[in-house]
């Protein structure tokens, strides 16, 4: 098995969705600790879409002038194919589900992941709905726990996957919160429970407020226009964005915080199923639902890539790889 070809989208040089390629690939082989997984379904982050173009320039931490991975796709669901030394937690033929962002390799029918990085798939949900839920569910489940019930939160890029999540978990523990995003996602925003919704193409969320949490997953706006949103002791975490942005929040904004109280950082998000597993036991209990806008083949990578990186998405997107498990 290991070594053989299989089908992956592959990438040579930063770019477009046309650099992108069907190609005959080897079988990669587990390491000590790792675990070969044939994958059934793997979701779209908008890192992927990062990754692809090499653009912020963090993404590019992989490979300065091309990329070093060759495979994007890092949220998976799969059988168990093989383990490496060492991994004492599963055997061949588990149902498994998890982050392989630091690897990379999802876009592919077969994938490696660090065992650490792995659980075992709930048999309530399918691969699909299990592969929405390791990057995007650790994100909104770390970044709402930062809320205070009844304290009035934003989150910048609300419409998409993370975002899908984070509005119905803030507003289960009372939060007020208010989705920003475009025009044809309000709605969408609302039926997940934002208690108001903003289009960011005419309505400026900066000059509204104040917000005692701003959670930001599309940052590109000067640190003082967050500062004039958030309420005394209120604060601003960076999720994603460009690198202008990131870097004048690590530094103007840490002394705008020091000076004003209005604290303005990066969320540090933890990965693995430590964080991410209380979401899908949420989903399989019915108080969260997992939105798929759409399922996609592994030969519409780069459809499904544009789909998400030009922000159309309502929710998560998924690309269905080995359909005879679902």
């Amino acid at each position: 098995m290991v070594g053989r070809p299989m089908k992956a989208v592959v990438y040579d040089r930063y770019g477009p969705p046309e650099v992108l390629r069907i190609a005959d690939v080897p079988i990669p082989k587990p390491r000590a600790g790792q675990v070969l997984v044939r994958v059934v379904a793997t979701s779209v982050n908008l890192s992927d879409w990062e990754g692809l173009h090499g653009s912020p320039a963090y993404a590019r931490f992989g490979g300065l002038f091309a990329p070093r991975r060759h495979i994007l796709g890092s949220d998976i669901a799969g059988v168990v194919e093989a383990v490496g030394a060492d991994v004492p937690r599963f055997r061949v033929g588990d149902h498994v589900y998890g982050d392989i962002l630091t690897v990379m390799g999802g876009f592919a029918e077969y994938a490696v992941a660090a065992e650490s990085m792995l659980a075992i798939k709930p048999v309530e949900l399918s691969f699909a709905q299990a592969s929405t839920l390791p990057q995007s569910g650790a994100i909104a489940m770390q970044a709402v726990a930062r809320a205070q019930p009844h304290g009035r939160m934003l989150i910048n890029g609300a419409g998409g996957g993370t975002g899908s999540f984070a509005l119905q978990l803030a507003a289960a523990a009372g939060v007020h919160v208010t989705g920003v995003d475009n025009a044809g996602k309000l709605d969408f925003m609302r039926s997940l429970g934002a208690t108001e919704v903003i289009d960011y193409r005419i309505d400026d969320f900066t000059r509204r407020g104040p917000y005692d949490l701003i959670v930001d997953l599309v940052a590109r706006r000067s640190v003082f226009a967050y500062r004039r949103a958030l309420a005394p002791g209120g604060r601003y975490l960076i999720v994603g964005g460009t690198m202008r942005a990131l870097l004048r929040v690590i530094t103007i904004g840490a002394l705008i915080g020091a000076m004003t109280g209005r604290r303005l950082g990066v969320l540090a998000v933890k990965p693995g199923p430590a964080h991410f597993g209380p979401l899908a036991d949420r989903c399989v209990a019915g108080e969260v639902r997992i939105v798929i806008d759409r399922v996609f083949s592994l030969d519409e990578v780069p459809q499904a890539l544009t789909h998400v990186g030009e922000g159309k998405a309502l929710g998560k997107v998924v690309i269905a790889i080995d359909t005879r498990f679902e």
